[in-house]
């Protein structure tokens, strides 16, 4: 790979990486390619992708990052950067640990989300946050809650009036 070539993959990863909502670095050393050719499959379905170029050139884009520079230790041995695109970040990592627990070779290291340098513990973590379709249904049954029970409240208050009312007819009836 000549140096215009190793220009043009530096700036294609730097802007990918802009465009980006979360990085992971997996280290796949010993897979083998039917092992990444499935990797790739499972991470295109949650629009995202695994880049694998040399350490060196990965650095470099990287440092084009705000807060990219406290990411870059990261990068070395044989790794690959797991670009998230969407807003589903945690599915993405959730996707990244399951694999790894599943194939041996392949390892999370690190990750890195708006500005922050994620440790491998801290992927986990994130990988364990419900979705955002379920944040936001929790949301909105916090919110709801309040309402709803006032609501319940308004109608058992009518429904013990009825009640009131049923037996005083009842009480009229019988006498």
């Amino acid at each position: 790979m000549n140096r215009g070539q190793k220009e043009l993959l530096v700036g294609a990863l730097a802007q990918q990486l802009q465009g980006a909502s979360a990085a992971f670095l997996v280290n796949y050393q010993g897979s083998t390619v039917k092992t990444l050719s499935m990797l790739r499959k499972k991470l295109r379905t949650k629009d995202s992708s695994l880049r694998v170029a040399k350490a060196r050139l990965l650095k470099i884009a990287v440092s084009t990052l705000p807060g990219g520079a406290s990411f870059a230790p990261h990068l070395k041995e044989q790794v690959g950067l797991v670009v998230a695109m969407g807003n589903n970040v945690s599915d993405v990592a959730k996707d990244l640990i399951n694999f790894a627990k599943e194939n041996e070779t392949v390892k999370v290291v690190s990750g890195f989300y708006e500005t922050q340098v994620l440790s491998k513990e801290q992927v986990e973590y994130f990988a364990a946050l419900p979705s955002r379709e379920v944040l936001l249904g929790q949301v909105l049954g916090t919110l709801q809650a309040p309402v709803a029970q006032f609501v319940r409240l308004l109608n058992l208050l009518i429904v013990r009036l009825l009640y009131v009312l049923q037996r005083i007819a009842e009480q009229k009836q019988a006498a």
